[in-house]
């Protein structure tokens, strides 16, 4: 990823600093980062901004996030999240459409809904997120500003990570299931997750598997029709938690494809992100145990009306449903990804042939 630097001698200059974007006019980018700089400044009661620092580029290039560097404020730096969609798709695999466009400019919607309506549900103790200091939206698209996880104990990112961490981000899973069972998702998915059936038929017509592509809908059908239900992250990747020095607590970020569902649906999909093809098989006991473990306690923590067992005795035989779920969507989606391995494929054919027995 490469990193720049726009450094501001004495006053911000958004003329300037826009200049850098090409895909923007200069009239456009002097109204945009005049827009940020004052929202950043009122918010803050920061003095002036005294750098911005390129953080990531949104998928698709749908946007920007990056870090402003404050003086004389509350806070040293806050995260803008700049949303301006391009004039033509770029995706990294090859997949344009009108209904890719569509969700993604749907998920930015939803993702501003849930800082605005849904985040402050969230024990920020047990589930840690950015707190939202504003989001404001126009022809131009939106922007967010959002609190720098780095200034509030959360430095580190992570490509490997121990059982510690793993055991945090299962901790952060359950916490946050528990908050919503039972709630409907209003504002939100109606099903979360970025790999959902039904926005994804593009990819669906592509799977080269008749077997799993005939069982998709019941896949789908098994998930969506579980008695339990909760709201998820829907893009619960390791790459989505940013870890604390001693690495035993994690926040989470990225709400695009936060909805309804069952939390075995991020489950699978953060174990799938972050172990081999062999740990995933030897650890699925201790990682269902861990998760079952948290929720349970959550539950209890929060004076639910649900109960810890029921949810597990419904929920861990939906595991390999929900890998399976997204095993079909990125087997359309990219088949020679990594995550398509024997582990995953042992899994979807077990499914498959379950479902199929019982039609």
């Amino acid at each position: 990823m490469r990193i720049f630097i726009i450094w501001i001698s004495c006053a911000y200059d958004p003329v300037r600093v826009l200049q850098t974007e090409l895909r923007y006019s200069p009239k456009m980018m002097s109204d945009l980062l005049a827009d940020i700089a004052d929202t950043v400044l009122t918010l803050t009661a920061a003095e002036r901004i005294v750098a911005i620092t390129a953080v990531q580029t949104l998928w698709s290039g749908y946007g920007e996030i990056e870090r402003y560097l404050l003086r004389g404020g509350e806070v040293d730096s806050v995260i803008v999240k700049r949303v301006n969609p391009p004039t033509s798709a770029h995706h990294p695999r090859g997949w344009h459409s009108d209904l890719s466009h569509q969700r993604k400019l749907r998920s930015y919607a939803v993702e501003s809904h849930w800082y605005q309506e849904w985040s402050s549900r969230l024990s920020r103790q047990w589930s840690p997120l950015p707190h939202c200091y504003a989001v404001k939206s126009g022809n131009d698209g939106l922007f967010m500003v959002l609190e720098d996880l780095d200034q509030s104990g959360f430095p580190l990112r992570k490509e490997r990570v121990s059982p510690t961490g793993i055991e945090a981000c299962l901790s952060w899973l359950a916490h946050f299931h528990a908050t919503f069972m039972g709630v409907t998702p209003e504002g939100l998915w109606p099903s979360g997750s970025y790999w959902h059936l039904q926005t994804r038929p593009d990819e669906l017509a592509a799977l080269d598997d008749p077997e799993l592509r005939q069982a998709a809908a019941a896949i789908d059908l098994r998930l969506r029709s579980a008695r339990f239900q909760s709201i998820i992250h829907g893009d619960a990747k390791l790459a989505n938690f940013c870890f604390a020095s001693n690495g035993n607590k994690v926040a989470a970020v990225d709400f695009q494809y936060v909805g309804g569902g069952c939390g075995m649906k991020d489950v699978a999909y953060f174990v799938g992100s972050c172990l081999s093809e062999q740990a995933c098989e030897a650890q699925e006991k201790w990682l269902l145990d861990c998760y079952f473990h948290h929720l349970s306690a959550a539950l209890k923590r929060l004076d639910s009306p649900f109960s810890g067992s029921e949810v597990e005795e419904e929920w861990r035989p939906l595991y390999a449903v929900a890998w399976t779920d997204f095993h079909r969507f990125i087997k359309g989606w990219s088949p020679g990804h990594w995550k398509i391995h024997s582990y995953s494929e042992r899994l979807a054919r077990t499914v498959v042939a379950t479902l199929s027995a019982e039609s």
